[in-house]
C-alpha cells in the first residue's frame, strides 16, 4: 500500500489530528486504519484513544499534554516505516430493516423527489454495500458511505426532535441507523430491528471503522419478532469476514 501526503497537526494539547487527502475513498480509509494498528504497537495502547474517520486520526492523551514537536517528527517517521502492517480483521455485517410506512416516513417525499417509486428506493438501498467510514455523532452511530447516487438527497430542512431509536436514514451521499432515540435531520426510510449499541457491553459497538453494513429488508412480522429475540439476548446478526 502507497503511502499519502499527511499532515500533523495539534489538537489541543492533550491530542494531535492526523490529516489524509480530503478524499472518501476506501484506500484512503484503509491506509488510515492500517496506520492506526501499526501505531498500536508503538504505543501504550490503554494510555492512548485513538479515532479513525473519513481521511483523518485523531490521538488522544488524556493523562499528560503532549510534546507536539517531538511527537510529531515522530509520527512522520513511524507512517513512514508502516509497511505493510496489517489492519484488524474486517466484516461485512448484515442488518435487517423494515421499510414499513410506519417507520419509512420519508419515503414517500423521496419518492417524489428522486421520481422513483418506493420499491425501488428500497431495492436501490438493500442492494448497496457500505463502507463505514466513521462513528460519531451519538455513540454507535455509523456514517456509511457507499449511498447510490440515485438517492442522494440533502438533510431535512427542519430536524425533529425525535427519531426513533434504530431508525434509519438517508443525508447527502451517506445513509446510517440512529442508535438510540435522538434529535435528528436525516430523512428516515425504515428501523433496523436488532440493537447497534449497548453501553453493558465490551465493546458497546460490535461495529468498527472500516467494516462494511449490507441492509436486507423484512416484514413487519418478522421485525417484531427479532425485536423479542434482541431483548432476551438471542439474535445472531449475520456476518461474513472481509479478506484484503
Amino acid at each position: 500500500m502507497n503511502n499519502y501526503p499527511i499532515s500533523i497537526r495539534p489538537f489541543g494539547v492533550h491530542a494531535v489530528l492526523i490529516e489524509w487527502p480530503n478524499e472518501v475513498a476506501e484506500p484512503i480509509l484503509y491506509d488510515i486504519l492500517q496506520f492506526m494498528e501499526y501505531l498500536r504497537k508503538q504505543l501504550d495502547a490503554d494510555a492512548w484513544e485513538m479515532v479513525p474517520a473519513y481521511n483523518s486520526l485523531t490521538l488522544i492523551l488524556r493523562k499528560k499534554a503532549i510534546d507536539f514537536k517531538t511527537f510529531g517528527d515522530q509520527l512522520h517517521k513511524w507512517y513512514s516505516e508502516k509497511g505493510s502492517s496489517e489492519p484488524r480483521e474486517k466484516y461485512r455485517w448484515r442488518l435487517p430493516v423494515c421499510y414499513d410506512a410506519d417507520f419509512g416516513v420519508d419515503l414517500k417525499g423521496i419518492s417524489d423527489q428522486t421520481n422513483r417509486s418506493v420499491k425501488e428506493i428500497i431495492s436501490l438501498h438493500t442492494q448497496n454495500v457500505y463502507t463505514v467510514y466513521g462513528i460519531g455523532f451519538l455513540p454507535g452511530f455509523m456514517y456509511l458511505g457507499g449511498l447510490p447516487k440515485a438517492l442522494e438527497i440533502p438533510r431535512r430542512k427542519s430536524p425533529r426532535l425525535k427519531v426513533p431509536k434504530g431508525s434509519v436514514g438517508l443525508a447527502g451521499r451517506q445513509t446510517g441507523i440512529y442508535p438510540q432515540e435522538s434529535p435528528g435531520g436525516w430523512n428516515l426510510i425504515g428501523n433496523c430491528s436488532v440493537p447497534i449499541f449497548n453501553a453493558e457491553k465490551d465493546p458497546p459497538s460490535f461495529v468498527s471503522v472500516g467494516d462494511q453494513i449490507q441492509f436486507y429488508a423484512i416484514s413487519r412480522a418478522e421485525y417484531d419478532l427479532h425485536k423479542i429475540e434482541g431483548e432476551v439476548g438471542i439474535y445472531k446478526i449475520e456476518k461474513i469476514r472481509i479478506d484484503g
